[in-house]
């Protein structure tokens, strides 16, 4: 099973992102830090539990505001994983463009899944405690 999503382009002498990945050198980056690597590693832990909580309420990704372009993007849970372990293995972000026409409805952002995640957490944690023992005071 491949993670990534499958370019279409693949070989075909008129792809439009031709050249757009060359390296040449002048736009190396830096390999990611011991402290990069673990904040993607953490991202990708967090977005399965996210997607497993999340996607049975309709959500079909997450919306993360642009620091380029200043404009939300529309990642699927797949396509925002391949990118995550893109910039895992390489140390560079992909090329990206804004979803053509998603509805708006189905994703939500960073915080809010986090947020949702913690409810969760919270509420499954006050399920366990034991009632003789009441509240901590």
């Amino acid at each position: 099973m491949q993670d990534e999503p499958i370019d279409p382009f693949n070989g075909d002498p008129a792809d439009p992102a031709a050249g757009l990945e060359d390296d040449t050198g002048d736009d190396e980056l830096d390999p990611l830090t011991e402290s990069e690597r673990q904040d993607v590693l953490e991202d990708l832990s967090d977005l399965e539990i996210y997607q497993a909580l999340l996607s049975p309420t309709g959500v079909r990704g997450l919306v993360i505001e642009c620091e380029d372009c200043h404009e939300p993007h529309f990642f699927d849970w797949d396509l925002l994983r391949g990118n995550l372990r893109h910039l895992l293995t390489s140390g560079k972000p992909r090329v990206h463009e804004p979803a053509y026409d998603p509805d708006p409805d189905h994703y939500v952002t960073w915080e809010y899944a986090r947020g949702y995640a913690d409810g969760v957490h919270d509420t499954l944690a006050e399920g366990t405690e034991d009632p003789k023992d009441g509240p901590a005071a």
